[in-house]
């Protein structure tokens, strides 16, 4: 986050979350809430996945066999 942007402000764009109805995004280690983003739409939360490559060798694996 720069200086001119909100404290609560888009991971992705910067944009002020007040004018939006945001996404939060987190992750629970051993129980506990980590807060990993705030998006102030889902094409942010979209390009901002992409833009960091956070699907590489993260996906559920399927055996239709099993």
């Amino acid at each position: 986050m720069t200086d001119s942007e909100p404290e609560d402000a888009c991971t992705y764009c910067g944009s002020d979350l007040d004018a939006y109805q945001p996404v939060f995004v987190d992750e629970r280690r051993d129980g506990e809430r980590i807060p990993r983003g705030q998006f102030c739409n889902y094409a942010c939360l979209s390009a901002y996945v992409d833009e960091e490559e956070l699907v590489y060798g993260d996906a559920c694996s399927f055996d239709p066999g099993a």
